[in-house]
């Protein structure tokens, strides 16, 4: 059974992220009930299931059945260089993608703060990472305008900013 602050934060990613506010975060904090790491999981979950159901839905195939659960603990790894900065959560800095998370800004070393807000669970961002890059860009195309699939890169950039503005994203 999920912790209600769990079931909260599912709540309101996926039906109203405008209710996802820094003073309710801190409050979940406080509750006890999830760690700031779970919380990045919580949303590396929901973002990666909303994401792959809604592309079926668009298509109009079947959803995809959830895994089964596995056995075993998480690692519970935290990276060495994640601090707080302008994130509610603990995140790498751009030069702090070192070692282990060496792999994970793209070369140019550009990363948006979406991107780094997850990287307190490193595998994360490289799960959104394979995300994007089927659904959307390949990270080192990213910033090549000239590059697309069978839409043009303009066509994705206006299907990408109407479905955020219809989401209620603020990115």
């Amino acid at each position: 059974m999920l912790p209600d602050a769990a079931i909260d934060a599912i709540h309101r990613v996926v039906t109203d992220s405008g209710r996802l506010t820094q003073s309710w975060f801190q409050q979940t904090m406080a509750s006890g009930e999830i760690t700031d790491a779970q919380y990045v999981e919580i949303i590396d979950v929901v973002v990666t299931v909303v994401s792959i159901d809604s592309f079926c839905r668009g298509i109009g195939v079947p959803l995809h059945p959830l895994p089964e659960p596995q056995e075993g603990e998480p690692s519970r790894y935290r990276p060495a260089t994640a601090q707080l900065q302008e994130a509610w959560v603990p995140m790498i800095p751009v030069e702090g993608a070192t070692g282990a998370e060496a792999d994970l800004w793209n070369p140019t070393g550009r990363v948006g703060n979406v991107i780094r807000a997850l990287s307190l669970i490193p595998d994360a961002v490289r799960q959104l990472m394979d995300l994007s890059n089927a659904h959307y860009v390949p990270r080192d195309r990213l910033m090549d305008f000239t590059w697309s699939r069978s839409l043009s890169r303009a066509q994705m950039e206006l299907i990408a900013g109407r479905v955020s503005a219809l989401r209620g994203c603020f990115y």
